[in-house]
């Protein structure tokens, strides 16, 4: 390991990268649009888009599908419809976008919420000739409990409808309203037309009627560094490092992903469960050392003291201190084809870098995400179902409201026994 230099200001930002998601109801042009933000950002290779044409041909289509740069599975190809969560990736000289184009069927509920737990902004496409349909407001709703900060409602095939305004704005101003009632921070609406690029990526001159930005004007500059939590310092320790080298034979390093929080050298910081506090005398990186660090930085942290620290124990201030118990309070969304949730039911929870086991204790309500109504008294949640538990865990975790950090207040469920993944929580 070479000699720790002098750390140096932090260089990374993270609005350099916009994650976002695709959601709305099936036929609303989601897989269309993502390829023509490709293929209009030129973030295609040429041979993709021979491969494509090569296809469009193949099902007969007048022109070229662009939808299939998405659609790869060949099951969606053939059904016409996007059924797992594709993953895209593109950059324009201002950022770096990662897609997530998630399906608007129903019975893949668990596949749209796993694209979108990541998300710093969701797309919400609305069918102009059809308006706001069930699946429009269930995505709506959804993108909203899993607190994505920014949502686009992008009224798509302007061009079947003459591009007329008052249409346009009869839907924004439904959803406008729809939203009201949820919890979104930022709502923009755009017209648009993926078929044939309106507004996409270049203005439209069909509808001059329109004075705001295009798709990806709006994706490149959209302010999402402000959406992470600054505040409250979380730092869970994924991995000791201890380089056992004749050069530093005293390094000791705790290595993770800031999860909340600004940390610099000289900080005081609390180890959690044990409560013994230290500071930090070095910040290192890949790139070297660093003098702070911030969400969502991967680094490694000296610390003055010698402290009993293992993976899943978490750094904080002490005197910001996340929740510390082994109740849980928390909406799930269950993914899990074969089983059901039910109370009595015994799970590995994952929690940051920390994995205990727990006990679904109660099961307060099933949520009907189409008309956002309570359903007391059900015994189990199915597949792709909502609903409110408490959990007992074996273990305290270290939690925030999800509402207040989308990192510390999430979990995922696991199946101790084929350790498939069954459940995604979101803590109250």
């Amino acid at each position: 390991m070479s000699e720790p230099t002098e750390p140096r200001p932090s260089t990374r930002r993270p609005a350099d990268i916009l994650r976002f998601a695709t959601a709305g109801s099936v036929d609303d042009g989601k897989s269309t649009l993502i390829g023509r933000l490709l293929y209009d950002s030129k973030a295609i290779f040429e041979d993709q888009l021979e491969s494509v044409e090569r296809t469009s041909r193949a099902r007969g289509d007048e022109y070229t599908n662009l939808a299939l740069l998405t659609d790869g599975l060949r099951a969606e190809r053939e059904q016409g419809i996007t059924i797992d969560v594709a993953y895209r990736y593109f950059a324009t000289p201002r950022r770096k976008f990662i897609i997530a184009d998630t399906p608007g069927h129903i019975q893949y509920t668990r596949n749209m919420v796993t694209g979108a737990s990541t998300a710093d902004l969701a797309i919400v496409l609305a069918d102009a000739r059809k308006g706001l349909v069930e699946q429009s407001r269930r995505h709506a709703f959804l993108v909203s409990l899993l607190r994505v900060p920014h949502i686009v409602l992008c009224v798509n095939k302007m061009d079947l409808v003459d591009y007329a305004q008052d249409t346009f704005e009869e839907i924004a101003g439904e959803f406008e309203g729809f939203a009201a009632r949820l919890n979104v921070p930022d709502l923009t609406v755009i017209p648009i037309s993926a078929l044939h690029g309106d507004n996409v990526v270049s203005a439209s001159g069909n509808m001059p009627w329109y004075e705001g930005p295009t798709l990806l004007s709006h994706l490149e500059h959209v302010w999402v560094a402000a959406d992470r939590n600054l505040v409250d310092v979380r730092f869970p320790v994924q991995y000791v490092v201890r380089p056992q080298s004749a050069a530093h034979p005293d390094y000791r390093g705790y290595a993770g992903k800031v999860a909340g929080g600004v940390l610099k050298v000289g900080d005081e910081v609390m180890v959690l469960p044990t409560g013994f506090t230290t500071r930090i005398v070095g910040i290192d990186t890949a790139d070297g050392p660093v003098a702070e660090a911030f969400p969502p930085m991967s680094v490694t942290f000296r610390l003055a003291d010698e402290l009993d620290i293992s993976r899943g124990d978490m750094l904080c201030r002490p005197n910001n201190q996340p929740s510390v118990g082994q109740d849980i309070e928390a909406m799930v969304c269950w993914m899990d084809e074969r089983a059901m949730l039910r109370p009595g039911v015994k799970l590995a929870i994952k929690h940051t870098t920390r994995v205990a086991r727990a006990l679904v204790r109660e099961l307060h309500y099933r949520l009907d995400v189409t008309t956002l109504h309570r359903e007391e008294g059900v015994e189990a949640l199915g597949l792709n179902e909502i609903g409110r538990i408490r959990l007992r865990s074996t273990q305290p975790l270290f939690t925030d409201s999800y509402s207040r950090n989308r990192a510390t207040g999430g979990f995922i469920l696991i199946d101790e026994a084929t350790h498939r993944t069954v459940a995604a929580g979101m803590i109250i």
